[in-house]
């Protein structure tokens, strides 16, 4: 037996018991003679005390080592209440080194300031410390709650493939070619969401499985090429019924890990409503600065700038006080998000209006703006004008920088919506319409017969839950019926021929009686992230990518010699 007990377990209780401990040096402290070690294993870490010259060993930070001793009370004055270990300490009678370690590349203990690229190169180091660790645990945790609640509802796991073929989902796919087949490739799933249907199909009712998906696209700093969804899918069902179900999944962990009990109901809102007032389809409500729309009100206006569809206002407070250069950099940090600028008022002390828009506003404009947008004195007053959604999506993008700098968001709040009513259609760009989730979306009842005459204002049967201003689930009610998926298609451009190219096998399937189903999936690393209180989905992936798709630990993607692609068939041409 290598260890009788666990360094984090022991307590007062231990007190004159021997016990043989092992784990890594995480700390060492020399007091004349007296040596004093931290040792850490997975369930924490015990202080190890001993006199040097009985173990001659030179003890390093993340030395791997076994220590036999006698658990004591510490001295009256020199226990630590901030450990659970605190109040003992463990007379070392022998110390033996089982492994030990090369120079550190980076300090575990402390917050010493580390890259991200020497975290994820050295990450197996990386875990060692306690915030990286308890992360892993709390997604551990999450998921065998989550297997917990969907086991209790009754839905079955079903593991679908990871080599299939090549679907549009929205993003390119990962391709893997097959050597057996030269010339010819497999994809990568982006979501199990063809493979889901057909479980439906075939009568399995309640499905879910924790998924992983691929997605080759441009990286943000919050993206993985590979990431996990927690999917489900369920028959017989309408809204009511999937919205039921992912309301009990997700409270029962924030419940159980974080200790929030989630409202019930959940608060809903429109698509239209969210965007009207917040500028997103995924408002974080955790403060105020809501979106005001001034077209109306400057309808007979002179200003050319305003002369547009849509105008629209948000609220700095306290924004007037900015510097010069600070507003020009609000100009630059709108053109980076593809904006001409950032048009603005500032409300000075007194209550007049300054700044370069207030010179081309007519004496009525200024005389009621500040009170049509609930701004006060020492506020600043930003506008976007032009096309109704980029302006919103600009106001919003702006609400969400204005609670950031002006520290209005309540970071200790939870925060969950769900959004509903969304688009079912959306333009292209190039006269033709695009779905705004997929194409196997179903329309709301209202819209079942005539969706494909009006697709600007068909709604969707769809449903994203939002927490603190991120979507971390979204689904739909699903079509079912094959004229109603044909006038989809018909709506999209997407001929007969060209759908039984790309969904053939889930068209041939939707035969048989398909039934009505629906369902969600969450992002999965999201929700850990979220439960873990990190600030990026890298925080709780134990061996992630960066936000280039590099990975520094095994230094992929790499090249692959010219034997290697000859022999998968790389440059093959298919065989007809």
């Amino acid at each position: 037996m290598i260890r009788t007990h666990t360094a984090g377990s022991l307590r007062e209780e231990h007190a004159g018991q021997k016990v043989t401990l092992a784990g890594w040096v995480a700390r060492r402290r020399d007091h004349g003679g007296v040596v004093f070690i931290d040792l850490r294993d997975a369930s924490g870490s015990a202080q190890v005390v001993f006199r040097e010259e009985d173990h001659a060993h030179d003890l390093r930070a993340e030395y791997c080592v076994q220590v036999v001793g006698e658990v004591r009370k510490r001295p009256e004055g020199n226990e630590n209440p901030e450990l659970p270990t605190g109040a003992i300490e463990v007379v070392a009678d022998k110390v033996e080194v089982l492994s030990e370690s090369a120079p550190l590349p980076f300090p575990i203990e402390g917050n010493v300031g580390v890259s991200e690229e020497a975290r994820l190169k050295y990450r197996y180091l990386d875990i060692r410390r306690q915030q990286v660790a308890d992360a892993m645990r709390i997604r551990s945790k999450a998921t065998y709650l989550a297997n917990e609640v969907m086991h209790e509802l009754g839905f079955v796991y079903v593991e679908t493939p990871t080599l299939t073929r090549s679907t549009p989902e929205g993003a390119r796919d990962f391709l893997v070619p097959v050597r057996l087949q030269p010339g010819n490739w497999y994809a990568l799933p982006q979501s199990p969401q063809l493979f889901k249907q057909l479980l439906q199909v075939a009568g399995l009712e309640r499905y879910y499985q924790l998924a992983k998906c691929y997605r080759d696209e441009d990286l943000r700093a919050d993206r993985q090429p590979e990431f996990t969804q927690i999917d489900i899918e369920m028959s017989f069902v309408d809204q009511e019924d999937v919205i039921a179900v992912g309301e009990k999944l997700i409270g029962r962990l924030w419940k159980e890990i974080v200790g929030y009990e989630l409202p019930n109901p959940l608060p809903r809102m429109t698509y239209a409503d969210a965007m009207a007032r917040f500028g997103s389809d995924k408002p974080d409500l955790r403060f105020g600065q809501e979106l005001v729309e001034m077209t109306d009100y400057f309808a007979g206006t002179s200003f050319r700038v305003f002369q547009a569809d849509y105008v629209g206002a948000v609220v700095m407070p306290g924004g007037a006080s900015q510097t010069r250069k600070e507003l020009d950099g609000w100009q630059e940090w709108a053109r980076s998000r593809g904006a001409k600028g950032l048009a603005y008022v500032l409300v000075q002390e007194d209550g007049t209006l300054g700044g370069p828009v207030a010179k081309n506003l007519s004496e009525q404009e200024l005389s009621g703006l500040a009170a049509k947008v609930g701004a006060q004195p020492g506020d600043c007053i930003f506008f976007a004008a032009g096309a109704k959604n980029a302006s919103r999506e600009l106001l919003g993008a702006a609400r969400l920088e204005i609670g950031r700098r002006c520290n209005l968001i309540d970071e200790s709040q939870w925060s969950f919506l769900w959004v509903v009513d969304a688009p079912m259609f959306e333009e292209d760009g190039e006269g033709g319409w695009t779905a705004v989730h997929h194409p196997f979306t179903g329309p709301k009842p209202e819209w079942a017969d005539n969706f494909q005459d009006h697709p600007g204002e068909a709604l969707a049967y769809a449903y994203d839950m939002v927490c603190n201003g991120m979507e971390i689930g979204g689904g739909s009610i699903r079509i079912h019926r094959a004229e109603m998926q044909q006038r989809v298609f018909d709506v999209l451009g997407i001929s007969k021929e060209e759908a039984e190219t790309k969904f053939g096998f889930l068209l041939e399937a939707f035969k048989y009686g398909p039934p009505p189903h629906g369902g969600i999936a969450y992002g999965w690393d999201r929700i850990c992230m979220l439960l873990a209180g990190g600030e990026s989905i890298r925080d709780v992936i134990a061996f992630p990518k960066t936000a280039s798709g590099f990975d520094p630990l095994t230094g992929a993607p790499t090249p692959i010699t010219a034997e290697q692609r000859k022999e998968a068939g790389v440059d093959a041409t298919p065989k007809p």
